[in-house]
């Protein structure tokens, strides 16, 4: 993942990519002859030297808080992959020291940038759905453990599994289509009853969920279902797909082919017609996370996936593995 920061901020115009740090030799070698940059195996020694403008923190989920922190106080704006943290706790500390050292401090919601999701944003906030009161936003994988064992894994180096990794996507990109209604309880469940036994089997350590159900109310009374998994039977390899419901239309993104290409429809009615709305392409092309992130920095614009949007996104997983754990409703806060 990290690589493809890199890859993103060489690209712009207006960026240079001036070092990595990576303990993995090969990965730094590997920036260095395409990038021409730096490598370091210490993200201190790379702050002094270098300098940065943004540093992008894409490490296991136990790192970000540390390693995000760590860069914000040397002066750099902090890009940072998803999940925010292990937990909200560690979410507000961060956004606290983006707070103290007057950085910015965004968090790599990548589902949002893509052409399909920024014109379903566009056309919403014209108001075409109307009150948006309920929705469902879900991503499952037939068999999809990432790196079976590593630390993707382990609880205490990821802080959760598929809810965590996958479903951390679909729930900000509903709650931005649905301009981030203030939540008020969560009922939920997990299950670890596929993958432990192939992690068994296999020899790998696995001590996570491996599937996540759960129901969000708000508190103007909205209800959205968030399911997620890396190990379900279904007919599909990849599904992902986020309904939304309001008083005067619906919208659908959904991925096409069992992929990452994804297709996008919002349904109303028109002078007592039911119509369907599909973008016909070519769509308005998408800016990556890190070039929307550098022209933020650049122009002092604001940046979208902000820290304060990442912590609303740790309290309702949070709350969402605290219901699975007591067996009942949570509130959320």
């Amino acid at each position: 993942m990290g690589y493809h920061h890199g890859k993103a901020y060489a690209a712009h115009p207006d960026a240079k990519l001036v070092a990595v740090c990576d303990t993995d030799e090969k990965r730094c070698k590997k920036a260095i002859d395409e990038f021409q940059c730096s490598a370091y195996a210490d993200l201190d020694e790379m702050l002094k030297a270098e300098a940065p403008d943004i540093v992008s923190i894409a490490v296991p989920n136990v790192l970000h808080a540390p390693l995000t922190i760590q860069a914000l106080q040397a002066g750099a704006h902090v890009l940072c992959e998803k999940p925010m943290a292990m937990s909200a706790d560690e979410a507000r500390t961060m956004l606290a020291a983006a707070d103290k050292a007057d950085r910015r401090l965004m968090i790599n919601f990548s589902f949002r940038f893509s052409d399909q999701s920024f014109f379903l944003k566009q056309q919403v906030d014209t108001g075409i759905l109307g009150k948006v009161y309920a929705g469902r936003t879900v991503w499952h994988r037939r068999r999809g453990m990432p790196g079976m064992g590593s630390w993707f894994s382990q609880k205490e180096l990821s802080g959760g599994g598929p809810l965590i990794d996958l479903g951390v996507h679909r729930l900000d990109l509903a709650l931005w289509l649905m301009g981030h209604p203030k939540p008020k309880w969560v009922l939920a469940n997990t299950f670890a009853e596929i993958a432990p036994a192939l992690a068994e089997a296999a020899g790998k350590k696995y001590t996570v969920e491996d599937s996540a159900f759960a129901m969000i109310r708000f508190e103007g009374g909205e209800m959205l279902e968030l399911e997620a998994s890396w190990a379900i039977n279904q007919k599909q390899n990849e599904f992902m797909e986020t309904r939304l419901y309001g008083t005067e239309g619906g919208l659908i993104q959904c991925n096409t082919g069992e992929g990452y290409a994804f297709a996008a429809e919002i349904t109303f009615e028109r002078n007592g017609v039911q119509v369907d709305m599909t973008p016909h392409p070519p769509i308005p092309a998408s800016r990556s996370a890190q070039a929307h992130f550098v022209e933020a920095v650049r122009d002092g614009s604001p940046h979208m996936a902000t820290g304060e949007e990442g912590v609303l996104v740790m309290e309702l997983l949070d709350a969402i593995y605290a219901s699975a754990e007591r067996g009942e409703p949570v509130r959320v806060g």
